[in-house]
């Protein structure tokens, strides 16, 4: 099942945003008026644009700690890669240059207009802007859209990155992909003449534009795919094409000379060069950051304590503290004993001190704000009232009385014991259990904690039989929207049928009839609006079940260099600057 492949890759990027060791911020405050007025202010580029031009040149200089999972289109799915492939593509429609929640808005990008939808709402057509053009001056064609899409369907030779399309086009997989079709092509996209595609549903989806609006929807032209290797050095379609690429080592980006800045408006493409060092010490990324040897943070995960108590204290201007798409959790998997009754998922709940947990992840300014429910402020539908729990009303702290109640129903008055699972590769998590284990302890329950591989959570954690063997009745990790909307958010973790063998993020194992018909009427609505109210209810119903402990909406300290110009974060991007339109003084 190709959901398989997708939930494995979640996990990746979370993993990505990993943010290590975490500082409070009653230790971090720093900052005096001299380093504010050297980087632009502190949170200058959170809501606004941190010194806005349109001046071209100079070289744009990113240094990371983890190279991109694959810069082939199709096969990526780390979020900083997402973010960084729209310098050398482009899709029929991407997300605005504003920052904040103003750049979620789609706008069309290689289309001249946003799809023209068909009164059963199942059939999109699309018209190419004129002029477009591949790196080497041809031009780029609807059939190169329709090819760059179909790849997804070759998972035998390019599997890893995203399949959204692939199974809302083509949801029993009977289409054997642009490697195995003998030239036939795929019959739910339709090229009609070079610059004409018309895109056939089998049922209407609200996201349908937002799916498309991902990089794996790219152009990629038949006689420049290169399969495997196409991660190496891929074609553009944007304005910079691969110049250089050692993987984990570096890459060099240099201008695309037939794209046209007078036709894309989304993107400001300022640096002539844009360069990537990939190194494997965070403590050195975020010298080269703070000495400017380096501009900005590749895999966006934010710095580590040293270099962010250094940032705080004496170059705050240079900082920004983002919220990022991310929430960090505790999922009760219900096929674990005494967690299959809600009156002890409840009670866990209640019991659990969430202001500690907030203050083992570094505070409200490294960890983030507590979370009373489980879908995140940068995902339209969000609901601050949301708070059946009474998190925020109890000011994060474990309501006992509650909870001993809830024991009582759950007939578990003295407590029990469970193991909580929890991934090794993770500081901060790790020290969110312990605060969890506790703030529980307190009201009787004894929580173990078994810490296993990150890398190889798919298997351990995402294996609902492994899950039950191991007793593993908590389970802590991390998520974020695949694209800004509860669909992109929400459906692997909740829904009925993303419950898999392996691979599972569907840990708490919902099969929730409410919760599956809510999905269903929010992913038909075609107006946002109506679909994020209807994405609200069904995070409701999802809190209401008491499947989730939700701990806290993640936050990173970001480093903004003194050169950088046009500098915002975005919510398409989860909270991330917006690559693309960054420029250099």
């Amino acid at each position: 099942m190709t959901t398989k492949r997708t939930s494995r890759r979640r996990l990746a990027a979370v993993s990505a945003l990993a943010i290590g060791p975490l500082l409070a911020i009653s230790a971090c405050g720093g900052g005096d008026d001299d380093s504010e007025s050297k980087g632009g202010g502190f949170n200058a580029g959170v809501g606004k644009v941190a010194n806005a031009s349109d001046k071209k040149g100079g070289t744009l200089k990113f240094v990371g700690v983890q190279d991109a999972d694959s810069w082939d289109t199709t096969r990526m799915y780390y979020g900083f890669a997402f973010d960084f492939a729209r310098y050398y593509s482009r899709q029929l429609v991407s997300y605005s240059p504003k920052p904040g929640q103003g750049g979620i808005k789609l706008q069309p990008d290689l289309a001249k207009s946003h799809g023209k939808i068909s009164d059963d709402k199942k059939t999109y057509t699309y018209e190419l802007k004129d002029g477009l053009k591949w790196e080497d001056g041809k031009p780029i064609t609807a059939e190169d859209v329709k090819y760059g899409i179909e790849r997804q369907w070759a998972q035998k030779t390019l599997s890893g990155g995203p399949v959204y399309l692939k199974d809302v086009l083509d949801p029993d997989g009977k289409y054997k992909g642009p490697y195995e079709d003998k030239g036939k092509g795929f019959k739910g996209i339709e090229v009609k003449d070079e610059k004409t595609i018309v895109f056939h549903l089998p049922k209407p989806n609200g996201d349908f534009e937002q799916m498309l609006a991902m990089p794996t929807n790219s152009p990629v032209r038949k006689d420049k795919d290169t399969k495997s290797k196409y991660a190496l050095k891929p074609f553009s379609s944007g304005p910079y094409k691969f110049q250089s690429y050692t993987p984990n080592k570096n890459l060099t980006l240099v201008r695309n000379k037939h794209w046209d800045r007078k036709e894309d408006k989304l993107r400001k493409a300022l640096p002539d060069q844009v360069k990537v060092t990939l190194l494997t010490n965070a403590d050195e990324r975020d010298k080269r950051l703070i000495n400017g040897d380096a501009d900005l943070d590749l895999n966006q995960r934010g710095m580590d304590s040293q270099g962010r108590t250094t940032a705080l204290k004496q170059h705050k201007g240079n900082v920004d503290n983002p919220q990022s798409g991310f929430i960090s959790y505790v999922a009760f998997p219900q096929s674990v004993k005494p967690f299959d009754n809600i009156h002890c998922r409840k009670a866990a709940i209640y019991g659990t001190d969430h202001k500690s947990v907030q203050t083992a992840r570094g505070g409200p300014m490294a960890g983030g704000a507590i979370a009373q429910n489980m879908l995140p402020p940068v995902v339209p539908g969000h609901d601050k009232s949301d708070d059946q729990y009474g998190v925020l009303k109890n000011g994060g702290k474990a309501n006992v009385a509650k909870a001993k109640e809830e024991l009582k129903k759950c007939g578990k008055p003295d407590g029990f014991k469970t193991t909580l699972a929890v991934r090794n590769t993770d500081k901060s998590d790790v020290k969110s259990s312990e605060a969890i284990q506790a703030s529980l302890k307190k009201i009787g329950i004894d929580v173990e904690i078994d810490q296993f591989d990150g890398a190889q959570g798919s298997s351990i954690v995402g294996n609902p039989n492994v899950v039950k063997k191991k007793g593993y009745g908590m389970v802590l990790y991390g998520w974020g929207p695949d694209f800004p909307s509860g669909q992109g958010y929400g459906v692997p973790l909740w829904h009925s049928k993303y419950i898999l063998d392996n691979g599972n993020n569907n840990y708490a194992l919902i099969d929730d009839k409410k919760v599956d018909e809510g999905f269903a009427e929010a992913i038909a609505e075609l107006d946002p609006d109506k679909a994020a109210e209807k994405y609200a209810e069904v995070n409701k119903e999802v809190m209401k079940g008491g499947y989730y402990l939700p701990l806290t909406y993640l936050k990173v300290v970001q480093w903004r260099s003194s050169r950088l110009t046009n500098v915002y974060s975005t919510d398409a991007f989860s909270g991330w600057y917006d690559f693309v339109n960054i420029g250099v003084k």
